[in-house]
């Protein structure tokens, strides 16, 4: 498999319902729930990508555009957007979904980079020599 189509087929998407143990006082998602949600999504696709172990070793600017309420759908998607020897950058985007209307809008996005590892965890190749 390609790296074309090795990054088309690590592509994950996960929805969840914002429920009111994942908000603050003010009936919003928590930013460190919403962190934990992509480094997740990351995760999977990254394992996806490479069929290895890895690990977060950054998470890279995550802009929050506007305030996900309780009740509302959110869907998170994983995309590899950089490979390197060891690594791969996943952009993850956090739509928000309006329950009754289906308006979408990004309400959230950064970047992971994710480093394959072996049982030692030592840094590895992400995709096989040759």
């Amino acid at each position: 498999m390609n790296v074309e189509e090795r990054t088309e087929h690590a592509r994950t998407r996960i929805t969840k319902l914002v429920f009111p143990q994942d908000t603050n006082p003010i009936g919003t998602l928590y930013g460190g729930t919403a962190m934990k949600w992509m480094d997740e999504v990351a995760f999977l696709t990254a394992t996806r990508f490479a069929r290895r172990q890895v690990v977060t070793v950054s998470m890279d600017r995550v802009d929050f555009k506007t305030p996900i309420p309780r009740g509302n759908i959110v869907e998170l998607i994983g995309e590899v957007t950089r490979v390197g020897n060891t690594s791969v950058t996943v952009t993850v985007s956090i739509l928000r979904e309006d329950p009754l209307s289906g308006d979408q809008e990004l309400a959230i996005q950064g970047e992971l980079v994710m480093v394959a590892v072996d049982e030692k965890m030592q840094p590895v190749r992400v995709l096989p020599e040759g």
